[in-house]
């Protein structure tokens, strides 16, 4: 079993006026695969430090498999870690870097002998246990790294941004062989990375953290399609979501979102959350996200009440489909379009907002009117 409970965790520094992590409660279940995503100083790292022990807690406890760690040594917590930089002793063979945590922990070498070839194999690395790391690529090295912590067989895997110095065709295959690998092993993993596309395809359950605190923990596709604030909002999707400030406004019985340049009804579906809503609307934004703003024909045929007019800016072709960066008044609007659309930037164009995808977020706090998911 390797369960991770997180029991209302702080870490303050000296001469920091606010913790780096801010009250970070959170189970793991057996197995899983957690992703801690945010900007650089967000407290991710710092947490996953925690846990591992590198950190002290300041304030709270944390439990692996229902045992107290908060005060038990990192070398006798059962975890193994994978770090950004490899941390490869560079006179050791692949071999002996692999083994090495074994050889300490005095495992018996024809066991260390079996576990390093069946982890070699694993991670497609077995023609190259006798090189040097200095003979390596860095795709290799991860996997090497990868190696060490696999041959230890822990109870909990924890990976501190470990595809960073990777470029982007090594990260998307050692991302493939990670997943590959928890699928296989069925083992608890904990990752922190800032990249959002490494969370969303990797996670079986994602915690966004800003500041040191939790924004929101979901599954993939439900911090996607539910967002509970602005910052998770704008954070993940790529490009990100569109934002529009305005007030929502009553006419006869019906809701509509108001922005002065434009007036879009608001589906029905929508009014119990408007209705119950704790915030002030006549400050909200509206959110939605590129591919529900369209300008397709049928899209506009479809959609005639939620017709606007826009002036392209700039045209942005991505292979499978291109992007289209609108202006609409003193606004952004960002489209998502077929990869061979025939609109040039300088068009005017009149494009569809799909009004039941949007979000509504209260604009002072931040928080959605429409909000799933735990630390809504």
């Amino acid at each position: 079993m390797g369960s991770v409970t997180f029991n209302h965790v702080y870490k303050y520094y000296k001469g920091e006026p606010e913790p780096s992590v801010n009250d970070f409660h959170l189970e793991v279940a057996d197995g899983e695969f957690l992703v801690m995503v945010g900007p650089s100083g967000c407290g991710k790292s710092t947490t996953l430090r925690m846990l591992a022990g590198l950190e002290e807690v300041s304030q709270g406890d944390i439990y692996i498999d229902d045992k107290y760690m908060n005060y038990v040594s990192p070398k006798n917590r059962d975890i193994a870690m994978v770090f950004q930089n490899y941390a490869l002793y560079p006179n050791l063979s692949v071999y002996e870097n692999m083994a090495l945590g074994l050889q300490l922990h005095k495992v018996a070498k024809s066991d260390i002998d079996l576990r390093v070839n069946r982890a070699a194999k694993m991670l497609e690395i077995s023609h190259f246990l006798t090189k040097k790391p200095s003979q390596l690529s860095g795709g290799q090295k991860q996997r090497v790294a990868l190696g060490r912590a696999l041959v230890r067989e822990p109870q909990v895997f924890l990976m501190d941004e470990p595809l960073s110095n990777l470029d982007a065709k090594l990260r998307t295959q050692t991302r493939m062989e990670i997943s590959k690998l928890h699928n296989q092993l069925k083992t608890t993993m904990v990752y922190v990375t800032h990249d959002q596309t490494e969370a969303m395809t990797m996670g079986t359950r994602i915690v966004v953290m800003k500041d040191g605190k939790i924004q929101q923990v979901a599954a993939p596709q439900t911090l996607y399609d539910y967002p509970n604030n602005l910052f998770v909002a704008g954070f993940i999707g790529t490009p990100q979501m569109n934002f529009m400030n305005g007030s929502i406004v009553s006419i006869d019985d019906e809701y509509y979102f108001d922005s002065k340049r434009v007036r879009l009804k608001i589906p029905p579906f929508y009014y119990p959350h408007i209705r119950s809503a704790k915030a002030n609307l006549r400050q909200i934004v509206m959110g939605i996200r590129p591919e529900y703003i369209l300008c397709e024909d049928w899209a506009l045929e479809s959609y005639s009440d939620w017709k606007v007019s826009a002036v392209v800016d700039m045209r942005e072709p991505m292979g499978s489909n291109t992007f289209l960066y609108t202006s609409f008044g003193k606004d952004t609007l960002i489209v998502r379009t077929e990869a061979h659309t025939a609109v040039q930037a300088g068009d005017a164009i009149t494009i569809v907002l799909r009004m039941d995808k949007a979000h509504f977020f209260d604009q002072e706090s931040g928080v959605s009117l429409t909000a799933k998911g735990e630390y809504a």
